[in-house]
């Protein structure tokens, strides 16, 4: 193997490989350091908003996505994007003026931006296409603006309760709506909240789309049908959720439906099951549109190439 020549900007030089050098450890480690308010802030939003929760596992996924991809990754010729490091400067003052405004949505985007420059400065152009998938991935782990996801909540909550109230009324029952508020028979009143609302269900149910989209199907058509179907999935599910609040709301009481842990197990099911479906949408496409297996696709002894081929590798 012809030998290369380090470079004095990484310090991993041209060399294959997916060990880090000292430098690369102690950069990465310093960047790790730098960012720990930004990654505090994150944490914040991801633990106090239910809709962002999913962002705690995101970065875990991409990195498992990342690992899939391990047998071309040591095979590349690792070459530093010139001026890399000085990327990288400019994206801690990025992260500074983050933290200035409070803006977790651009600390997000910016930390999603900190991972792109440390490939780019340290392994090059090469890797971050190679690893294009868990690094896109990533942007699911950045708080959504408030801004954008109050309309949609307010929409949402109008949506479902009048339609729970108009399948509600075809048998027979005797409610009524007032905005997003039901009333039921005895003149109880129960409010469709943010957490009914079927933007938790939305917004955790698409990166879990994507995800089985990118490594289950192979055309671009057929992974957006999939992430489409999650959209009437997570609103399916969220609906069914709140039929059957309503129904032990009237049968037994408002506070057994809607309080403890039944109501919570409610939407960890109601999730469950927008996995589920969505996986049954994917096996129900590849029975009733079998794919062409691709001619230069990998064998069937390679489980790797196998990973390969899904991340899309460059040509």
């Amino acid at each position: 193997m012809e030998t290369m020549e380090e470079s004095p900007e990484s310090g991993s030089g041209n060399r294959p490989g997916l060990s880090l050098s000292r430098f690369e450890m102690v950069l990465i480690g310093t960047i790790i350091l730098i960012w720990i308010p930004g990654l505090r802030q994150l944490a914040k939003v991801w633990s106090e908003v239910e809709y962002a929760s999913h962002g705690f596992l995101v970065p875990l996924v991409a990195i498992w996505a990342a690992t899939a991809h391990r047998v071309e990754l040591a095979s590349l010729v690792v070459k530093p994007l010139r001026g890399g490091l000085l990327l990288l400067g400019l994206a801690a003052a990025g992260l500074l003026g983050a933290l200035l405004l409070n803006n977790p949505t651009v600390t997000g985007i910016v930390f999603v931006a900190t991972v792109v420059l440390v490939v780019l400065a340290l392994r090059g152009p090469a890797w971050v296409s190679t690893l294009r998938f868990p690094l896109a991935y990533l942007l699911f782990m950045m708080p959504l603006p408030l801004g954008w996801v109050t309309p949609i909540i307010v929409q949402l909550q109008l949506l479902v309760s009048g339609t729970a109230v108009r399948l509600l009324q075809t048998f027979g029952v005797a409610i009524y709506r007032e905005g997003n508020v039901m009333i039921l028979p005895g003149d109880v009143s129960l409010f469709v909240a943010e957490a009914c609302s079927g933007i938790t269900s939305l917004i955790t149910l698409l990166p879990i789309g994507v995800f089985i989209a990118y490594f289950t199907e192979s055309s671009l058509l057929r992974r957006g049908i999939l992430m489409a179907a999650v959209i009437p999935i997570a609103l399916a599910g969220n609906l069914l959720r709140v039929l059957l609040t309503v129904v032990l709301s009237i049968r037994v009481s408002v506070p057994f439906a809607t309080e403890g842990p039944l109501h919570e197990w409610a939407g960890v099911g109601t999730y469950v099951i927008g996995c589920g479906a969505l996986l049954g949408v994917g096996a129900l496409m590849q029975r009733l549109f079998p794919e062409e297996p691709l001619d230069d696709g990998p064998s069937d002894d390679a489980s790797d190439g196998a990973s390969d081929d899904a991340f899309g590798a460059p040509a």
